[in-house]
């Protein structure tokens, strides 16, 4: 059964996926004011590139969004100057703007409406004709817009897909309404960003629990559940002292998906590289020795490697090229149904996914639609202590963690004195602005001592209570 924990910080929204109580899927969004996908904006078009058949869109942000011309988005009108609503698909990637489009879409659970035709169509997985002609006989669309038929719209009846065509409706007139009395670069809807997605992609029938720790998540999903009659789970806001992502052993979880080399439980691994313009993907016998012939081995490895990259490549969040080097197998019939396993995994996969047959030199390749960024983009950064040769987790996540380990301790205790041991490669960045250290971590009303180690990857956070303790600590003491 799968569940799903939702942790929201000021900063940071985190949501992991869980099923048969195992981390499934974890998606990480910052609050830093940067254009997100599904994100709708005013822009105005500020230069047009023949060229390269490209428009460069003003939309508020720092720097200007790109979009393609082409007949079939019926955009190869537009002009320098010209008002256009867009949304975002991509986001920004170093000095690259975020690439977006005209052709709008408000996505449901069940429908999605589609600004670029204003006809009817149904999910590629919709194959009951019936279903499908009693939908056109009854839905109810607005004349001016086009509707999809989403996959669960099968599992409810005509009335409640309806009700959401009517809702989304309004959304949509209400961005284009704003839209039109707007006369800069403007935001305009997001949707409510990685939660609604949860709920509209992810959550299904065999979701027995979500868990919120925020009173606003717990009534915004409480009402959507109350239009989803397909379905049925608890609903639980978390009160412990620890944070949800701690509570429930998510943390290290995430943390160890900074690891290039995955175990399986043969003996084998799988270890996972990303070079300049794609992933790459090494299956491995390595100790597993149980099968009695190298033919046996291979074949197991790979079938089971073939589960356990699926997951990862869900669950990392690996999108554009990914390239997978299985251990040499010749039977045609192995090699099939290694694709099989690959194909069936992804097959509820939300993001456009398209996997190639073996090659010639055993490799198989993965072309994944990219939406957001990798989960160790959010967790990691170049070390400046190795000239950026090196990995070290961010410090605004580092921060984000600390931050998480004191509020646990101040539900606990009245506590004024924290101690914190950490990587002197992050003493830099905390000493050269203290009090935004103080900040990052919630403590800017306490006093803080910091002592910078050797090989400490992580951190340690401990309460000091007993003035022996503080008046032994002075020297380590950076703020309050």
């Amino acid at each position: 059964m799968k569940q799903i924990f939702i942790e929201r910080r000021e900063k940071i929204l985190r949501v992991a996926v869980k099923n048969n109580n195992k981390l499934e899927e974890c998606f990480i969004e910052e609050e830093n004011n940067e254009p997100k996908s599904g994100e709708i904006y005013k822009g105005i078009v500020k230069n047009i590139v023949p060229a390269i058949k490209c428009a460069f869109i003003d939309i508020g942000y720092s720097k200007n969004c790109y979009m393609y011309l082409d007949r079939k988005f019926n955009n190869i009108h537009i002009k320098k100057n010209d008002e256009i609503l867009v949304e975002v698909l991509k986001e920004a990637i170093d000095e690259k703007g975020p690439k977006v489009t005209n052709a709008i879409t408000i996505p449901g659970r069940y429908v999605v409406l589609e600004t670029l035709n204003n006809g009817l169509s149904f999910s590629k997985k919709i194959e009951n004709n019936i279903f499908k002609k009693y939908i056109k006989e009854h839905v109810m669309k607005p004349k001016d817009i086009g509707i999809m038929i989403r996959t669960n719209g099968e599992k409810v009846s005509v009335d409640i897909i309806n009700e959401e065509i009517e809702r989304l409706y309004q959304i949509y007139c209400n961005i284009v309404n704003d839209c039109r009395y707007s006369i800069k670069p403007k935001f305009l809807y997001d949707g409510n960003g990685i939660v609604n997605k949860i709920l509209r992609d992810i959550v299904d029938s065999d979701t027995e629990l979500i868990v919120v720790d925020r009173e606003k998540d717990y009534n915004y999903i409480k009402e959507f559940l109350q239009f989803s009659p397909d379905i049925n789970c608890k609903l639980k806001i978390h009160t412990e002292n620890k944070t949800i992502f701690n509570y429930y052993g998510i943390e290290r979880e995430i943390l160890e998906l900074r690891n290039k080399r995955i175990s399986l439980k043969s003996g084998g691994n799988i270890v996972i590289d990303k070079t300049e313009g794609m992933y790459v993907i090494d299956v491995n016998s390595a100790k597993d020795v149980k099968s009695v012939s190298i033919k046996d081995t291979a074949l197991n490895t790979n079938i089971e490697a073939a589960y356990e990259i699926v997951r990862q490549i869900k669950l990392r969040n690996l999108g554009g090229i990914i390239i997978i080097d299985f251990i040499d197998i010749d039977n045609k019939v192995d090699k099939d149904n290694i694709l099989n396993i690959l194909n069936q995994c992804m097959k509820l996969e939300k993001n456009k996914t398209v996997i190639y047959p073996f090659t010639e030199l055993n490799l198989v390749q993965i072309a994944r639609k990219r939406t957001g960024k990798s989960i160790t983009e959010y967790i990691e950064e170049k070390c400046n202590i190795c000239n950026g040769r090196g990995k070290r987790i961010s410090y605004f996540y580092l921060t984000h963690l600390i931050n998480n380990e004191i509020t646990g301790l101040c539900k606990e205790l009245n506590v004024e004195n924290i101690y914190i041991e950490i990587s002197n490669i992050y003493k830099e960045d905390i000493m050269c602005d203290v009090n935004s250290f103080a900040n990052k971590i919630g403590s800017n009303n306490r006093s803080i001592y910091v002592k910078f180690s050797e090989n400490l990857e992580l951190f340690r956070v401990e309460a000091l209570v007993f003035s022996n303790h503080i008046e032994k600590m002075q020297k380590y003491k950076i703020y309050g």
